[in-house]
């Protein structure tokens, strides 16, 4: 089997997992790229990602690079940096594949600063998206994990059949690459919005009882976009709603549960990324503006209490009807 050529855009907590599973494949030559010349330079000299990951050793076939000519060499692009740099990144990197058609399969989950999918910005013309529930460190020590690839058939089955073939990596299929996108991004919301009951709470009948509402609205969300409904049931749906919105290593979540504890929002500033309060400012005004209020519930509660000044006890109210 001839040896496939991976370049992770992004030596990251995520892109150094996925890097790592993705060498498990002796097939795969893997090549992490990162703008952070000290994350390179552990990579190459000691096999360790130390600013991410220090006491950890990784695959010794894997090797990193700050040197954007390497995408020249990429059968497959996985995007794994912050999802607002994603677009200006592609198209730097498109000056250096004009002269072939890699796959670029965008990890990152967010929207582009426009408020437009990530996959329909980005100038390759073999693009899809890869979400589900998968906590880095978990990939990192090789556990079962799995992931919903949004794409055309032919490159899911590549990317099945050869790229993760040995590598306890697994995956289900949608044709709709903008329903595992627009998951992808509601999930982090959702996952807030369970995380506050949670901080009051802590009872599980809370937790589903939210959890069950924000399903709903996840599949009206994708009804109004015009997506594939169904794909709320594959792993980048229920899923990984699942995993963020139910799990304490979640940062969206954990973000809620100290709101519902008393703790200030601060506006969401953060020394670590909180994707899904961007999220909430963004689907709050959108669905006030379309009159929709009624039918997404959680969102405006949410909005209320983030953006206009709504108390705790208010959001409370609403969602708990």
């Amino acid at each position: 089997m001839s040896t496939n050529t991976i370049v992770v855009a992004g030596g990251g907590v995520f892109g150094t997992a996925i890097s790592e599973r993705l060498a498990w494949n002796s097939d795969n030559r893997v090549i992490i790229h990162s703008v952070e010349e000290d994350v390179v330079a552990s990579i190459n000299s000691e096999h360790k990602n130390r600013k991410y990951f220090p006491t950890r050793f990784l695959n010794r076939s894997l090797t990193a690079t700050g040197d954007f000519s390497v995408f020249s060499e990429a059968d497959e692009i996985f995007l794994v940096i912050p999802s607002k740099a994603i677009v200006p990144f592609s198209r730097e990197i498109r000056k250096y594949t004009a002269d072939r058609e890699p796959l670029v399969i965008n990890l990152a989950k967010g929207m582009s600063d426009d408020g437009a999918f990530i996959t329909e910005k980005i100038p390759f013309s073999r693009t899809a998206s890869m979400k589900g529930p998968s906590f880095a460190i978990e990939v990192l020590n090789g556990f079962p994990t799995a992931f919903t690839f949004g794409g055309k058939e032919e490159d899911y089955e590549l990317v099945r059949k050869k790229l993760f073939c040995n590598t306890g990596l697994t995956l289900d299929h949608a044709d709709d690459i903008r329903a595992v996108e627009l998951t992808s991004i509601l999930k982090n919301m959702y996952a807030i919005a369970i995380g506050l009951v949670s901080g009051r709470y802590n009872s599980p009948n809370v937790d589903f009882l939210i959890y069950t509402k924000a399903v709903n609205e996840m599949r009206g969300f994708l009804k109004l976009f015009e997506c594939d409904e169904e794909v709320i049931f594959r792993y980048c749906g229920i899923g990984d709603l699942g995993l963020t919105g139910l799990n304490d290593l979640s940062r969206n979540r954990t973000f809620g549960m100290l709101i519902g504890k008393g703790f200030g929002h601060e506006n969401g500033e953060s020394a670590t990324v909180i994707e899904g309060y961007r999220t909430i400012k963004l689907f709050g005004e959108m669905t006030k503006k379309q009159h929709l209020e009624k039918k997404f519930p959680l969102v405006q509660a949410l909005y209320r209490l983030m953006y206009e000044g709504s108390s705790l006890n208010e959001y409370l109210m609403a969602v708990l009807e």
